[in-house]
């Protein structure tokens, strides 16, 4: 795995808004699973085994007047993710409590000093709908709450909510990367309690769970928030992040099919994070 390849596309968008969003969303169904945002538009991985079967011409915004786009593309060894992460990672602070930093910096003095590297995976706390997360997770107890994280790139979340007390904790994400790295990060924070699983959220339909975390993005949100419904035992709450503002009516109108209510909301640069309990 680490000597497979991805393949990067760097996408000039203009306008920005709401340009990014809409080809992140029409990239993730065709199979591109990792994104930066950039200044000038978003870098966009894909693994070079999926790429073949993935035809241009069902990327509707390129071919939109409404949009200014142009790309060019180059091969990435996963290995190398970290070496140029190395390069420009610094420590994240989040509400004075929570400190997140790469294996080679000093521990902090924090509450709560977390370890991540990240690879290929997503969720370092950079990016604002993994920082408003970790906000929600110091605020809320998880003491002997039964938790799932899904799409935890990094496992970042899950290691926190150990870190507040809580009882038992799935994580899944369906990128092996993905897997992996969080398997690495798990042991580097010396947790015991989570479990990591390769795949579709399907695989825990079995399970129930006091409080679920998902920050994907707007559209897998929308088409599994019935799944997370019926994972979430009655009063158990959901946090969705991963989408803009202007999209969470949409959020709201689904959960609300699903006895689901909003009960707090944060919002940074246009992200926004929500809090959902299930009556």
């Amino acid at each position: 795995m680490p000597d497979s390849l991805f393949v990067c596309y760097d996408f000039k968008v203009e306008p920005l808004y709401p340009g990014c969003e809409i080809l992140i969303a029409q990239l993730s169904e065709l199979g591109f699973d990792s994104f930066q945002e950039n200044n000038d538009g978003i870098s966009a991985y894909i693994d070079s085994t999926i790429l073949s079967s993935v035809n241009f011409e069902d990327i509707q915004i390129l071919n939109s007047t409404d949009f200014d786009i142009s790309f060019e593309f180059y091969n990435v060894k996963k290995q190398n993710w970290n070496i140029k992460w190395e390069s420009n990672f610094e420590p994240i602070y989040v509400d004075e409590t929570c400190c997140v930093r790469a294996p080679f910096h000093k521990k902090s003095n924090y509450k709560y000093d977390l370890v991540i590297e990240p690879k290929m995976s997503f969720g370092t706390g950079h990016h604002e709908t993994t920082s408003m997360m970790i906000s929600y997770l110091l605020e809320d107890d998880f003491v002997n709450c039964s938790v799932c994280d899904v799409g935890c790139g990094t496992g970042i979340l899950a290691i926190l909510a150990e870190k507040k007390g809580a009882s038992s904790l799935d994580a899944i994400d369906i990128d092996n990367w993905c897997y992996l790295n969080s398997l690495e990060n798990i042991k580097r924070n010396n947790s015991k309690k989570i479990k990591i699983f390769e795949g579709e959220i399907s695989l825990l339909r079995n399970n129930n769970y006091d409080k679920i975390f998902a920050n994907i993005n707007l559209n897998v949100l929308l088409k599994d928030i019935s799944i997370y419904s019926k994972l979430l035992n009655s009063g158990g709450i959901l946090y969705l992040s991963g989408f803009y503002k202007k999209d969470t009516n949409k959020l709201l109108k689904e959960a609300n099919k699903f006895s689901m209510k909003l009960v707090g909301s944060k919002e940074s640069n246009n992200w926004t994070c929500i809090k959902l309990i299930k009556s």
